[in-house]
């Protein structure tokens, strides 16, 4: 096949001394054996997305590999030095389970040290909530983790937080890439100063449990938390480091771990994938509940930012909460607790995100709190505290199984949150109630929402024109009609632009632009269309709603919720 000569371009100037024999060799074996992987490894550069800089790991620049990190922290250092002058630069390193996290987690301390920048190591794998806590604790500038969340084994990423502990943002994030795409890769710096790089551990652990329990303990008695039998999974990955613990030290004495999932493995050889937001993900830790009668179930994902939750219905059978539902739960219990203890004044708030369910804005103004609404990813809840200092955040979440506890930690953290979820269990069933019991409960107080989420998967360059020219077809020919009901607006985040399409009226947006298309209908179903700035996927995200006189309508009502659902999966032509 013909190379296109922004490739070869590319691969000549990775054929330099620059670059070691290992990656000259590897290059030159592709460009024999396989020259379309060649073209995939260098068409383009990886960029940053909601979620940092995530990839296959290989050589090349649209690669995971020790000269596109090192690029990335060489630019970071530079920019660094420039906005804060005269100080003491400190940064925060961890890593996770992945192949090559630790030895990348290590170029990545050598290259700031090379810089005269201190650096805190993490001498182990630890949970990325961890890492945005040590950041502030540590009165670091900046901190990095070396994650891939969720994704298959041969991925890896880079996460960048900032000072105030959440993940980049704007203007930061622009001001830095334009740092990196101006460097040249012979100006990166690998020669380490080891005098810069200090290795931390169980003092940080010791703190972060400490907070993690401050933070997501409500006054559960002694004997309910006892009472609460409890399987939970790392999933092979970082949270075995301190989910345990913390409900150790919170006192949940009956924690039943998954024995083939606790040894961390980058391979994750017992799931399909170790991404709590697939059923079959959770598939061992269900059994060993079944096996042992358990009250729930919680998975966490490889870097432990994201947890799944399985309770038992009203007949008894395990039941996988979606994230809507997790997080519906969860704010719905924080609001109430600050309540009981006098604590809300109306200089309060809950984080949510354009794609979640708008049942998050019921339960908000039910409790005379603010909602504020960002884009997908949780550096935008972050943001949030940092530009509403005056206010208070109570707590958030995102549809895809993430929630923060109070402000500690800037990013989502499932280590809280998997203790905030057993204090919910815990209290429910020393009452007589169940999780499951308390969420149809909010169904009927405050309406039934139901979610419903596909995710399609476009690999390679063609993958990526394909999702595209999806999202060109819905701005350039706005559907009108679906499941029989009118639409009647249509947010277009990438232009910051809302159209009603009854009257044609447009009003701006204030929310930063993003690839992002959100139907309404005029029965309040709301069709949200997302690509992935990780992964090479498009996602439709559907939120139909109802009202739910009593518990006994559920099941009726669910089923209604259903067909709806699969109506509007059939006209948008993606079930």
């Amino acid at each position: 096949m013909d190379i296109p000569q922004n490739v070869l371009n590319a691969v000549n100037e990775w054929l330099a001394p620059t670059f070691d024999k290992e990656t000259q060799d590897e290059i030159k074996e592709m460009m024999t054996s396989s020259p379309k992987n060649l073209e995939e490894s260098f068409y383009k550069n990886l960029e940053f997305g909601t979620g940092g800089m995530r990839g296959i790991m290989g050589v090349g620049t649209n690669r995971i590999n020790k000269y596109t990190l090192g690029k990335n922290t060489q630019g970071i250092s530079n920019y660094m030095h420039n906005v804060f002058p005269g100080k003491e630069l400190k940064v925060a390193i961890a890593f996770d389970c992945r192949h090559n996290s630790q030895s990348l987690a290590k170029v990545v301390a050598d290259v700031f040290s090379a810089n005269g920048i201190k650096v805190y190591l993490f001498s182990d794998l630890r949970p990325t909530p961890e890492l945005s806590f040590a950041l502030k604790y540590l009165g670091c500038q900046a901190g990095i983790v070396l994650t891939a969340s969720h994704n298959p084994p041969e991925y890896n990423g880079y996460k960048v937080y900032w000072e105030d502990g959440g993940q980049l943002v704007p203007p930061e994030d622009a001001a830095i890439i334009n740092v990196i795409e101006a460097l040249k890769y012979e100006e990166i710096k690998f020669e380490a100063n080891e005098a810069l790089i200090e290795y931390i551990d169980t003092d940080i652990d010791a703190a972060f449990v400490k907070s993690s329990i401050e933070n997501a303990s409500f006054n559960t008695p002694a004997a309910a938390k006892s009472d609460l039998n409890i399987v939970f999974t790392s999933l092979h990955g970082t949270s075995i480091k301190s989910v345990p613990d913390t409900l150790a030290q919170a006192g949940y004495t009956n924690v039943n771990l998954v024995a083939e999932q606790s040894e961390p493995n980058g391979d994750f050889p017992t799931v399909k994938s170790p991404n709590p937001e697939e059923p079959e993900a959770l598939k061992m830790a269900l059994e060993l509940a079944d096996k042992l009668n358990a009250d729930i179930v919680i998975g966490t994902d490889p870097d432990c930012d994201r947890l799944g939750v399985a309770v038992r219905n009203n007949e008894g059978k395990m039941t996988l909460l979606n994230g809507n539902q997790t997080m519906i739960l969860m704010t719905s219990f924080l609001l109430e607790q600050w309540q009981k203890a006098g604590k809300i004044t109306g200089k309060q708030f809950v984080g949510s995100t354009i794609v979640s369910t708008p049942m998050m804005m019921e339960l908000a103004t039910a409790y005379g709190v603010e909602c504020k609404v960002g884009l997908t990813g949780f550096k935008w809840i972050a943001k949030m505290i940092k530009d509403f200092p005056e206010l208070e955040f109570i707590g958030g979440g995102e549809e895809s199984f993430g929630f923060m506890v109070g402000d500690a930690v800037r990013d989502k953290d499932a280590v809280a949150s998997t203790l905030l979820i057993c204090e919910i269990a815990a209290q429910a069933k020393a009452k007589g109630s169940s999780v499951y019991k308390e969420l149809l409960n909010l169904y009927v107080d405050y309406g039934f929402y139901k979610e419903f989420l596909v995710s399609i998967t476009k690999k390679g360059i063609e993958g990526l024109a394909e999702i595209n020219q999806m999202m060109v077809d819905m701005r350039t020919n706005p559907l009108k009609e679906i499941n029989g009901e009118r639409i009647v607006m249509m947010e277009d985040y990438k232009t910051s632009v809302a159209t009603n399409l009854l009257t044609g009226e447009k009003e701006n947006m204030s929310i930063p632009k993003s690839d992002v298309l959100i139907y309404y209908t005029e029965d309040g179903a709301k069709i949200a269309a997302r690509p992935s700035g990780t992964e090479p996927k498009i996602k439709f995200y559907v939120s139909v709603n109802s009202m739910l006189e009593s518990v006994a309508d559920f099941d009726e009502v669910n089923a209604l919720l259903d067909t709806k659902i699969k109506r509007i999966l059939e006209d948008l032509k993606i079930n």
